[in-house]
């Protein structure tokens, strides 16, 4: 029984520390053509300093079949040459001479890849007859149940899941739990009023209370559910979430279908004109007061519109206004979108699926896309930009994390915060840029920057296609890097960064927002500055100020970039020269274009044209320079260095997402602080978990236990999935005495009595 002093001690190193998971010894095993390897979990508050080579504290002693075979001091990974498939082996950690804790039993793997079975949910047919099938996709992990190990969070995609900008149905996607060996906790159907795409379920995997155990907090709708399972993988439960009373008493239920066919959108449509003349901004004066001034022809109907006027603007606005901007207007076609009916926010237990509390989302779609821009380029997208969502976790007091839902990036901006302490939803601050103003909703010629909101304006169209979250002001709290704009830890905007266009631009001279992009990185990429950095490509080209920026992530300067007249649509930063300080930078000139800007230092010198791949990076090899995951469509992923060519290809398996070439997961999921390669088999039959079997002598603490890293692996399933950074500069000339010695807390209270 502890003291009161003890307590008293307890309580403040957990007001004091950052809180992480408490992990296992994470050991794996993995038969190689030169014996057994072997790597295991240095955590975060087992290390005490550093030394010449790596960081210094716990110590290891190595065990085959009961026999201590080796005593591991400068590394967490060992080769055992003696070793066969029927060795069992565990560590003992060492502190002072001393054996403290011994970790379980195992037994090698018989090739480099363990592989987690998965259960695929059935094929099914769309309303408009066309047949899907589903592979898995996204992934991220967390520890559901409490006992130091990870479980697997798997989301599939069904074969006709679309991006947000294509018009169809898609079937619905699931959400999965796995142990790891392969048995399936539970699985979460989304239902049919969430649509299928990068851009629309982003979900949060973490444990956001505290209690050792974590959580799943995503968007759902009327009609999502959780099917639980028994011992031998059957159904046995399905519940659906909690409905809102507010929605119930207007009549909704879980079997509303809100799924839009063309007849459905095309009666929107005349909805939506013959109330045109009580519209907002209609009646606030910004919006022509007329349909047919906002089409440009002569005014022809009283308004308010009947039923016959507001059907005659609609034809005249689908076959031949739309049409008449671009060719790729066809609205007689539009269906399968989800426009209309309740959006919630759901917090499920990771250990069952259980429902915990559902929360209208925030903030809510307000329309189909009409005051979010939708209709005001020449490309017509109802449903476009006021459905693209993006989340993250952030420790916003530096100590507890707290989860980040946000609504649109190319015009309003929209971010929310909330707290969970087990029971409810804290909102705990909201960013919202407010609407860009606009004189014409279906031809915007203001083309204004910031919204509406004068506090939070400048948050507009300043959003990338993914977030990132690092403390990157030093005052040892979390911000919000939101593509071009950062939000501070408590809700203010930190910056937004503006640049001055090229003589080569369409308007020399003028001070804009760098603004969209499809890529972003932070880290520390110039380890001889101060803080971190922010590499991001940008999709402005000719109307835009740089097509790539490497800026200052405490303040948005630019410290270098590049002008394009296209789109830059890949970029990626690594250690991929050892010979090179810094991080190395690069991105194509064009959207899938073999042009590029070359292969750049930390600087902004250009040290070759040829460039890696941009699709994923890892962190594999034993000198900590950075490797590059590639493969896409039918082709397998694989593992390549600069210098040495191809590491791993992993035959038999597939990446996700088309040209974007996307793994599962890239994390540090267990053995040393090297990252695992999380891939899908071609059938997606199973998960396989690749582990680098390189010899290091590097040692250093589980990248799990630096707070900066772990946000990055629970926000890297977010839309155009990028990798994730430690908070410190890491590669081959990593200065040790820089890596921050972590302050944990590590909740175990499950194993309390």
């Amino acid at each position: 029984m502890k003291t009161v002093d003890e307590q008293q001690k307890n309580n403040e190193i957990e007001n004091s520390a950052v809180q992480l998971e408490y992990l296992d010894r994470g050991l794996v095993a993995a038969a190689t053509s030169e014996g057994i390897f072997l790597s295991w979990r240095l955590l975060g508050n087992e290390v005490t300093g550093h030394s010449a080579s790596g960081l210094t504290g716990t110590d290891f002693n190595l065990y085959r079949d009961g026999v201590c075979i080796a005593a591991v001091n400068d590394s967490t990974n060992y080769l055992d040459r003696s070793g066969t498939l029927e060795s069992r082996y565990h560590v003992c950690a060492v502190v002072d001479g001393r054996e403290v804790d011994r970790s379980a039993d195992v037994t090698p793997w018989v090739s480099p890849y363990y592989e987690l079975p998965l259960k695929k949910p059935a094929d099914g047919i769309t309303p408009a007859g066309q047949a899907y099938t589903y592979s898995a996709n996204d992934m991220s992990v967390g520890d559901v149940d409490g006992d130091g190990e990870y479980e697997y969070i798997v989301k599939w995609d069904p074969s006709n899941s679309k991006d947000v900008s294509h018009s169809g149905y898609t079937g619905p996607v699931y959400i999965d739990c796995y142990k790891l060996d392969g048995t399936l906790l539970y699985r979460i159907d989304l239902g049919v009023n969430i649509r299928a795409g990068a851009h629309y379920t982003q979900f949060l995997v973490y444990d956001f209370d505290g209690d050792g155990k974590a959580e799943l907090i995503f968007k759902t709708a009327p009609g999502t559910k959780v099917i639980r399972y028994d011992g031998e993988g059957k159904p046995s439960s399905e519940a659906y979430i909690t409905m809102p009373a507010e929605d119930l008493a207007a009549g909704c239920s879980h079997e509303d279908d809100y799924r839009m066919s063309s007849a459905d959108y095309y009666e929107h449509v005349v909805r939506m004109f013959m109330r045109w003349h009580t519209h907002e901004e209609v009646v606030a004066g910004r919006w022509p007061s007329t349909l047919e001034e906002c089409f440009g022809i002569a005014n022809l109907y009283p308004y308010p519109l009947s039923k016959e006027d507001a059907e005659r603007l609609a034809d005249h606005f689908i076959d031949v206004y739309a049409p008449g901007r671009s060719g790729r207007n066809s609205l007689r076609t539009f269906e399968g979108f989800i426009l209309e009916g309740p959006e919630y926010l759901t917090v499920f237990r990771g250990q069952t699926g259980e429902e915990l509390e559902t929360i209208p989302y925030k903030p809510g779609r307000h329309d189909d896309g009409l005051m979010w821009g939708d209709y005001s380029w020449n490309r017509i997208e109802p449903g476009n930009r006021v459905d693209r969502f993006l989340a993250g976790v952030a420790y916003l007091d530096g100590k507890k994390p707290y989860a980040i839902f946000a609504r649109g990036y190319y015009t309003r901006a929209a971010v929310v915060s909330y707290s969970w302490d087990g029971t409810h939803l804290k909102e705990n601050w909201f960013a919202d840029s407010g609407w860009i103003t606009m004189n014409n909703p279906f031809q915007d010629t203001l083309r204004l920057e910031d919204g509406r909101n004068e506090k939070f304006g400048s948050l507009a169209k300043q959003g990338a296609h993914s977030l990132s979250i690092a403390d990157v002001d030093g005052d040892g709290c979390h911000e919000i890097i939101y593509g071009a704009a950062t939000i501070d830890h408590d809700g203010t905007i930190l910056y937004s960064s503006r640049g001055v266009m090229s003589p080569e631009s369409k308007a020399p001279g003028k001070i804009v927002k760098l603004g969209h992009g499809d890529a972003l990185h932070v880290a520390n990429i110039d380890p001889d500055r101060q803080g971190l950095e922010i590499f991001m490509v940008h999709e402005s080209g000719a109307w835009g100020p740089y097509g790539y920026t490497l800026r200052d992530a405490a303040t948005g300067e630019v410290l270098f970039g590049g002008f394009a007249d296209d789109d830059v649509g890949r970029g990626m930063i690594g250690q991929v020269d050892p010979n090179l300080r810094g991080l190395q930078a690069w991105c194509s000139e064009g959207y899938e274009s073999d042009e590029t800007f070359g292969l750049m230092t930390c600087k902004g010198e250009q040290i070759a044209k040829q460039v890696p791949g941009t699709n994923m990076n890892i962190r594999w090899s034993a000198d900590m320079t950075t490797q590059i995951v590639s493969g896409s469509f039918d082709q397998p992923v694989a593992i390549d260095d600069w210098k040495r060519g191809r590491l791993l290809t992993a035959e038999g398996t597939a990446s996700n997402n088309g040209t974007k070439g996307n793994p599962c997961l890239v994390a540090d999921v267990f053995g040393d602080w090297r990252e695992e390669l999380l891939v899908r088999t071609a059938d997606s039959s199973a998960i396989r978990i690749y582990l680098s079997t390189e010899v290091t002598d590097r040692k250093m603490y589980t990248l799990m236990h630096d707070a900066q890293y772990r946000t990055g692996v629970a926000w890297q399933n977010v839309v155009y999935n990028q990798p994730c950074y430690p908070s410190f500069y890491f590669a081959s000339d990593i200065d040790w005495a820089k890596v921050p010695v972590p302050n944990l807390h590590l909740p175990r209270r499950h194993f309390q009595n």
